[in-house]
């Protein structure tokens, strides 16, 4: 029904997708407001597309590690990142974070120095495409799982009590730091994946495709979207590829010089017209919390110790 054209697209929006959930985790629901998003992504892709073009050669078994090792990649450096900046606040932690996207930006542009294999500036070719529609969209749904049952979980509840009142979630004893880390991590690993995805759907990678504006899609997917809501950022994801790609046909090479300008009109709008953005942290289907068992009134649950 698609051409190979918009099949791309549609392999894109689903890639963004699960990035887009990873900071749905460390700013919609735990409120850490990140700039360096497309550092991991980017991460990902490489060391998944590095794995594959000097071992794997089109194995899907090693295309299978590489998703696994670009995933790990990705958190153990967020891991390691986070527990210095993490103790930052609000703009304070952005900044931390931006820094470390121009960091992996400019790293991007010089590995070829370290690893000739990674390209360097002139980017990395010749990668193998092994991921087609149906496997991108077996790990969209797995990650949409994940993520659904993990902010229903009481790690999700902990993230959400960070976000309205870190100072109060505190007090009431949750280990702000650790959640916070945890939530920073795995955010990161889902970037990771998604950067592996791309660079097996994708035959080329280049440094310029995870600059600081590749981060602000991401963020602003989940700020449109809606703080706090999954089927908002899910919704958003897949709209914001299949934009951006409409706007690049009718606007053709002048995109790139106006892409920063529609970004900012966008979120401009949206903010005036709708500040809690598109679902105002509804959600939808499957994607709704579960509900609770109600009890009887004057009944005791089978849980209730024995009263005087």
């Amino acid at each position: 029904m698609l051409s190979p054209y918009w099949q791309l697209v549609l392999d894109q929006s689903l890639i963004v997708t699960i990035g887009a959930l990873g900071l749905s985790i460390i700013y919609g629901f735990t409120g850490q407001f990140s700039l360096g998003h497309a550092a991991f992504y980017g991460i990902g892709a490489y060391t998944a597309g590095a794995i594959s073009k000097t071992l794997g050669h089109g194995s899907l078994l090693w295309f299978l590690i590489a998703l696994v090792a670009g995933s790990l990649v990705a958190g153990l450096i967020a891991l390691l990142i986070g527990l210095p900046i993490l103790r930052l606040r609000s703009d304070y932690l952005g900044i931390a974070t931006l820094g470390f996207g121009i960091i992996v930006k400019v790293g991007m542009d010089n590995a070829n120095k370290v690893l000739p294999v990674l390209g360097g500036a002139t980017g990395m070719s010749g990668l193998t495409k092994v991921a087609n529609f149906e496997i991108i969209f077996l790990f969209f749904l797995a990650a949409i799982l994940l993520v659904r049952n993990l902010i229903y979980s009481k790690y999700g509840r902990a993230f959400t009590s960070i976000r309205e009142d870190e100072i109060a979630a505190d007090a009431m004893g949750i280990d702000t730091t650790r959640y916070k880390t945890m939530a920073f991590v795995l955010g990161c690993a889902l970037a990771g994946l998604a950067g592996s995805l791309y660079a097996h759907r994708y035959p080329f990678l280049h440094p310029s495709s995870f600059d600081f504006l590749k981060s602000f899609d991401f963020l602003l997917i989940v700020v449109l979207g809606g703080l706090g809501s999954l089927s908002g950022t899910i919704v958003t994801a897949v709209a914001w590829a299949f934009l951006l790609e409409g706007l690049r046909f009718v606007l053709g090479e002048q995109f790139i010089d106006f892409r920063g300008v529609i970004y900012a009109l966008i979120l401009i709008i949206t903010i005036l017209m709708r500040p809690q953005g598109l679902f105002s942290g509804k959600e939808l289907l499957f994607m709704k919390p579960p509900k609770l068992k109600n009890t009887v009134p004057g009944e005791e649950g089978s849980h209730a110790g024995l009263g005087n």
